[in-house]
């Protein structure tokens, strides 16, 4: 059966490459990804996928879902395949969106002899106002046994961790006031924004080395001889887990608080961006996921363990209620970054499809174990429910 797997994967793959570059090319910011939600749901509906778009109310999302009508597991794939402003699919989403329905559609060739369910999750906007967060929050993964999606990156790299996240947005309002004439009558709201970020500098030499804190000023005032009455400041608090980063929320707002104090200046603060929780990786799971990648011809020593998180991503919020992994797939041979040109151009070459399409087959793979293997399963979730414990 594995092997039928690898093969209706194979038989697909032109029409996978198809969909990879044309999301490409027709790239789409978040909650707005019309074009590639209707490409992949075609796709999985010419399967016998049940389709449902705008799942959670979100225009763009939706939830395909294969059943065999037999008891048994139920398997998550996640894509995603939004883009980047300018740059479009500068993170390789056009891949990774078409490398969950393959999986999906691979592992479904052979569910009516295994029994359970697979269900591939359209997840969009996961760069700004992820949809994962929304989807999490409502309910909809709570059904699935495993959940999975592959990155790809320069390197092949095992899952791993990401930091949680929260995204808050500090408005002042001051008094207006002519500059020179008569400075003495206004109240600087921009004054408590340089006075909010110095005192942040000042809070970063007492934090945790895992923790991040950074921000901008989008609004700062009209004209150099007017007092500005009104500024805005945004920053994304980070830190290893969900807790240490509310704990520095609050610090953080004190700061913004006690520059509002001192200027004279009122504050309200709000999140202007959903919140990331950190990701869990479930290492059960995620060592099955490396034994389909060897078997299907990497090489085990070009398999890195991931470093500490230092990004974000909403799948964190999935492995909160879920056994959830996010590996990396080698798409390059050059060191290329993420959200850059270059990896955009990588992202559409024919060694991202061909990263794409081995990506799609180890996923489909690592669920079939599931499928098969219930004493695999029963260590994957009491791992999970260890690591909840733990955390």
């Amino acid at each position: 059966m594995k092997q039928r797997i690898i093969d209706e994967i194979q038989r697909c793959q032109e029409d996978f490459n198809n969909i990879s570059i044309y999301i490409g090319e027709n790239p789409e910011l978040g909650h707005e990804e019309f074009i590639a939600c209707a490409t992949l749901t075609e796709e999985l509906k010419k399967h016998d996928f049940q389709v449902e778009i705008g799942t959670c109310g979100l225009a763009t999302a939706f939830t395909a879902t294969y059943d065999s009508g037999k008891p048994g597991p139920v398997i998550g794939f996640m894509a995603e395949y939004d883009a980047l402003p300018e740059l479009g699919s500068a993170c390789g989403h056009n891949l990774i969106g078409t490398m969950g329905i393959a999986a999906g559609i691979g592992l479904s060739k052979v569910l009516h002899e295994t029994g359970g369910k697979v269900i591939v999750f359209g997840t969009p906007a996961e760069e700004t106002k992820g949809g994962k967060v929304t989807m999490a929050e409502a309910g909809i993964f709570d059904q699935l046994d495993v959940a999975m999606m592959v990155h790809p990156l320069d390197s092949y790299m095992k899952s791993g961790s990401s930091l949680a996240m929260d995204a808050i947005q500090f408005e002042f309002f001051g008094k207006a006031a002519h500059a020179a004439a008569s400075p003495h009558m206004g109240i600087n709201a921009l004054d408590a924004v340089l006075q909010t970020f110095n005192s942040i500098n000042a809070l970063r030499q007492h934090i945790t080395s895992d923790a991040r804190i950074h921000g901008i000023i989008t609004e700062g005032g009209k004209a150099a001889n007017i007092v500005p009455d009104y500024a805005v400041a945004q920053f994304y608090v980070r830190a290893a887990n969900r807790e240490y980063v509310n704990e520095l929320v609050e610090k953080v707002k004190k700061c913004a608080e006690g520059a509002a104090f001192q200027t004279g200046a009122t504050v309200t603060s709000s999140f202007y961006e959903f919140s990331y929780d950190d990701m869990i990786t479930n290492n059960g799971l995620s060592n099955i996921f490396t034994e389909q990648l060897v078997e299907l011809g990497v090489n085990e020593e070009e398999i890195y363990s991931q470093r500490d998180g230092s990004g974000s991503l909403d799948m964190g919020n999935v492995s909160q209620v879920v056994p959830s992994i996010h590996p990396y797939i080698k798409i390059c041979n050059e060191a290329y970054a993420c959200h850059t040109h270059e990896f955009r151009e990588a992202a559409m070459s024919g060694q991202g499809r061909e990263a794409m399409i081995l990506g799609a087959k180890a996923m489909a793979l690592t669920g079939f174990e599931i499928l098969t293997n219930g004493e695999l399963l029963k260590q994957i979730k009491a791992e999970f429910e260890s690591r909840k414990v733990l955390v």
